[in-house]
């Protein structure tokens, strides 16, 4: 009985497996290693930062298709590469360029962290302008009488 439900366990998992078409490769493995190497350089679109290379997203496969037939239009890295700007805009490129629509994201990240520094360095000046000032004799003669009347009701 233990030997049939292994069994059946084994082939719930077996069904759950999805299998794939194996991915088309160039028959020039020239050609392949160009396809690569674009496939490093561009984005893919719906995968959380991940070029096309590492991706395994249908779209990032179509992706890699088509960069593979333009290779074999004769088509160069450059053009390829502009084509997909052209369809997709900057964010295809793994590593945009910085220009003036980009400088947001380039220097974006300077930008929020110098703001949070300033921040912080206000947050720590204002804390130490509110640090209690010391007592004047008067106060402290103000409050040893207090002290000395609050301790002689209480006995």
């Amino acid at each position: 009985m233990r030997k049939l439900i292994v069994f059946a366990w084994f082939a719930l998992c077996l069904g759950l497996a999805q299998g794939r078409e194996a991915q088309p490769t160039a028959e020039d493995p020239v050609l392949e290693a160009r396809v690569q190497a674009v496939a490093e350089e561009l984005r893919c679109l719906v995968c959380q930062n991940q070029n096309l290379a590492d991706s395994h997203a249908e779209l990032a496969i179509d992706l890699k298709n088509q960069v593979r037939e333009m290779f074999q239009r004769g088509m160069s890295e450059k053009q390829v590469v502009e084509f997909m700007v052209q369809r997709y805009g900057d964010f295809v490129l793994y590593r945009p360029p910085v220009k003036q629509t980009t400088w947001l994201l380039w220097f974006g990240p300077f930008l929020l962290f110098a703001g949070g520094l300033g921040v912080l360095f206000v947050k720590l000046r204002n804390r130490r302008s509110q640090l209690p000032k010391p007592l004047s004799q008067d106060e402290k003669n103000a409050a040893t009488q207090l002290l000395d009347s609050d301790r002689k009701e209480s006995a």
